[in-house]
């Protein structure tokens, strides 16, 4: 073989070894994404997540792609809605060609100013629910990404506690008082109460200060043996004073994210919020070159996992259960 018969093969097969990254961005564009989220002052990690997910498809910020960045917490520690819309409309002005939004009042207030403006969501609870798509599968409309399915969650977490605590018949939901965010969790945590036959009670918070007051009452009213944690921005961001309410009554608690117990909480039983953020690079990736957001499937968490701190079961003299024990898939000590 002379030297222009190999050149010749080389150039027929370059396109093969170029790395895949390389082929992820249409030449020459550079898009705009608008990413409505927490931010790095919260959840630094998640951020990251996000960034990387871009970087892993070839999306490089300053060169081929353009985020402006929202933050859905604006170091207050509550999701505030109109705050929200504000934020959208601006991102929507700024003409993005997607919008990255993470939870559910986040979600809700892009569908309402995005008109024709794709969305993909990081971590929504139930999609359908909230009316952002018709189906998981057919998602329809300018909304598609990716869901935590906390609602259904609610059960197994529920479960969970009792196995924990296993004399405890008094339970409280702790909600979010976000408008959208609750009927689904509270319709199914009353279920899965009702066939133990347990009391549950069903308590709101939208602030740090009513977060605060429900914690007062608990000690007060001496009604509550054990606590579930639904998703809510607030106890997300206020994740390390909530463990510390509950750690201060001895009152078992069960989150719906794994940085809850990382700060202090007890346990908690989800799917990875890392993944998510992630993962919506792809979602993201698919819009911007160009499919349709809905014709894409709607992508369920199937991956789920069990972190107990036995620091705070040790301060709080719980005895976790051995099976507990085994099944978990982290034991932070």
């Amino acid at each position: 073989m002379n030297r222009r018969e190999a050149a010749l093969m080389v150039s027929a097969f370059a396109p093969a070894m170029v790395p895949l990254a390389a082929w992820a961005q249409p030449t020459g564009k550079v898009s705009r994404i608008g990413y409505l989220g927490p931010s790095a002052d919260t959840a630094p990690h998640l951020l990251k997540a996000f960034q990387e997910g871009l970087h892993a498809l070839g999306y490089e910020e300053g060169r081929n792609v353009v985020i402006e960045y929202r933050w859905t917490n604006a170091g207050s520690g509550m999701t505030d809605d109109s705050a929200l819309l504000a934020n959208a409309r601006d991102l929507v002005a700024r003409k993005v060609d997607v919008l990255a939004v993470s939870i559910d009042p986040a979600a809700l207030a892009a569908r309402r100013v995005a008109g024709n403006v794709p969305i993909v969501t990081i971590n929504v609870s139930d999609p359908v629910a909230l009316g952002l798509v018709a189906t998981l599968a057919h998602p329809g409309g300018n909304v598609t990404g990716l869901s935590r399915l906390s609602p259904q969650l609610i059960g197994k977490n529920l479960e969970i506690l009792l196995e924990a605590t296993p004399g405890a018949k008094r339970i409280a939901l702790l909600v979010s008082a976000v408008r959208g965010m609750n009927p689904s969790t509270i319709e199914n945590a009353r279920q899965a109460a009702s066939t133990r036959g347990l009391a549950l009670q069903v308590v709101e918070s939208g602030t740090l200060t009513e977060l605060e007051a429900v914690f007062a009452a608990f000690r007060r009213d001496h009604q509550v043996e054990a606590l579930v944690v639904a998703p809510g921005g607030l106890f997300f961001t206020q994740r390390a004073r909530l463990a510390e309410l509950a750690l201060a009554q001895r009152l078992p608690a069960i989150f719906a994210n794994t940085e809850n117990v990382e700060a202090g909480g007890l346990m908690s039983y989800s799917p990875s919020s890392v993944d998510n953020y992630r993962r919506a690079a792809t979602f993201i990736d698919k819009i911007l070159r160009g499919a349709r957001p809905g014709d894409i499937p709607v992508e369920q968490p199937t991956r789920f996992e069990l972190v107990i701190n036995m620091r705070t079961a040790k301060a709080m003299n719980l005895v976790i259960a051995q099976s507990l024990l085994v099944r978990a898939d982290r034991l932070l000590e």
